[in-house]
């Protein structure tokens, strides 16, 4: 059963062959829910292994979508879900592009895998973001250098719906100790910066800017 706010002990999913991997993750997700700040492991494909009760918070107040919920896979929530750009603010160029370079570098080392494949096929068939993917992203790397691809050290910005917090940076910290590493999973906590003091107004935007002349800011409306 997967951990939710409130909820007892948990026990994370997939479960792996070894009882013994089983009991670490099972002590690991107490060792999670004890940090303040959202914190998550997920596998190569960006399913989520376990989350605490902060990110819960931070993502509580998105609609439920049939594919793409943050607590099932972070990397289709960034990419499909419409209420992405609505917590992670500058989605765009911020965390779409990251992510993207992201899944294009576990292309390369897992081409077969079929969970990859599935949203290799979903980005495919969503011109905006096939745009991103084939165009944009090599354009986003030319410009910003490689060293933005790195999520581990990165500040980015987010709205976050607590109002103590409301608009504000994160601080990206990788930490996936050895064990963790061995079972193939990986450590994501985003560090909650104090709230801006002249936070600016809340926008929507995103990949999907809305109306017919919807493009990628990073690609020209002619090649969107």
């Amino acid at each position: 059963m997967p951990h939710h706010a409130g909820g007892p002990r948990p026990t994370p999913e997939p479960e792996p062959a070894s009882l013994e991997a089983q009991a670490y993750l099972q002590d690991y997700a107490v060792l999670l829910e004890a940090v303040a700040f959202p914190s998550v492991v997920f596998d190569h494909r960006w399913d989520v292994v376990l989350a605490n009760s902060a990110f819960d918070a931070l993502f509580g107040g998105v609609r439920p979508h049939p594919t793409a919920m943050p607590r099932d896979n972070f990397l289709r929530f960034v990419l499909f879900h419409p209420d992405a750009a609505t917590v992670l603010a500058e989605h765009e160029s911020r965390w779409c592009l990251p992510m993207l370079a992201d899944f294009a570098a576990a292309v390369e080392r897992h081409g077969q895998d079929r969970g990859l494949q599935s949203i290799r096929r979903d980005i495919a068939q969503d011109p905006i973001m096939d745009a991103a993917y084939q165009q944009g992203l090599p354009r986003w790397i030319r410009q910003a250098g490689e060293e933005a691809v790195h999520h581990d050290g990165a500040v980015r910005p987010l709205w976050h719906p607590d109002p103590r917090w409301g608009r504000t940076d994160c601080r990206i910290v990788g930490e996936t100790p050895r064990t963790l590493q061995n079972l193939g999973y990986s450590r994501m906590t985003l560090v909650l910066r104090e709230a801006r003091r002249a936070p600016r107004a809340r926008t929507h935007g995103g990949l999907r800017t809305g109306g017919s002349g919807a493009h990628l800011r990073v690609v020209p409306a002619a090649e969107a």
